[in-house]
């Protein structure tokens, strides 16, 4: 007996990736470097000393990898923006070599028949914002507005699909909390303040979104797995309990309730007062 699944016709298929992990290109056309080319050189931080040097080469070859999503009849097209390739600076002025290789890639798309979706930041902070204390400091957050704002405004007619900061659990706690990712830190107040701020970010960033692209849709992509507790006892329960509001809740509640978990937050403070 076979099961037939019909999926609606709404329905979109997409790919998705990340700027700095195809884009290569890394040193050309008045691009500088992100927190992710620091991290990926310094010795031991990633396996077989890989980087973002030269990547997938989709910045030179973005009409092929276009292609190929076009034969894998994708509908929409999910990328993130370098924000030191189009904001070297970190603020300031725009570079107009990096805004348009992403123009050229939302046209490239389009005529494809593939709906463009971008995302702001897929962890990739200009090491110039690193260097003023990156998301930690609080002025980030009016930084991101900044270069949020003129996205908005380049590409906004265009595409109306956004999504502001990828999976801000990665962003904070995995990247300066535990250290696996970039900048590899390992202090809890550092991933607390930096959680914070991303979400302030995004709110901030959305508040404007709704004046400068109409009709459009906008969102963030928080971490959204799930934890089953190996025993039915007490203690495994509330391990899960604690994990998944550490990873799920901690980021939803500030966007859907406007407050942190009471629980959480005793429990970090008891941590940094140790």
């Amino acid at each position: 007996m076979t099961t037939t699944i019909q999926f609606p016709e709404t329905l979109k298929w997409g790919a998705a990736t990340a700027s700095y992990q195809i884009e290569g290109a890394a040193f050309e056309d008045g691009r500088t470097p992100s927190i992710w080319d620091v991290f990926s050189h310094a010795p031991g931080n990633v396996k077989n000393g890989d980087h973002g040097d030269e990547a997938c080469d989709s910045y030179h070859r973005y009409k092929e990898d276009v292609g190929h999503l076009k034969d894998l009849g994708v509908d929409l097209y999910r990328f993130s923006i370098s924000w030191s390739r189009v904001i070297p600076g970190g603020t300031g002025e725009l570079n107009p070599k990096g805004v348009a290789y992403y123009r050229n890639l939302i046209d490239e798309l389009l005529k494809n028949g593939i709906e463009p979706m971008i995302t702001l930041y897929h962890w990739d902070l200009p090491q110039v914002l690193q260097e003023q204390g990156g998301w930690e400091n609080r002025s980030t957050t009016d930084a991101f507005h900044e270069y949020a704002v003129a996205m908005f405004k380049e590409f906004g007619d265009k595409v109306k699909k956004w999504i502001t900061i990828n999976e801000p659990w990665c962003a904070s706690f995995l990247s300066n909390y535990l250290g696996i990712h970039a900048p590899g830190k390992t202090d809890l107040q550092a991933a607390v303040d930096v959680s914070h701020h991303l979400l302030l970010g995004h709110g901030k960033a959305v508040a404007s979104f709704r004046d400068l692209v109409p009709n459009g849709e906008i969102g963030y992509a928080p971490n959204l797995g799930w934890l089953e507790p190996y025993t039915q006892n007490e203690a495994d329960k509330k391990a899960c309990q604690r994990g998944l509001m550490w990873q799920k809740e901690w980021f939803m509640d500030p966007v859907f309730k406007g407050s942190y978990p009471d629980e959480l937050i005793g429990i970090f403070e008891k941590i940094t007062l140790c």
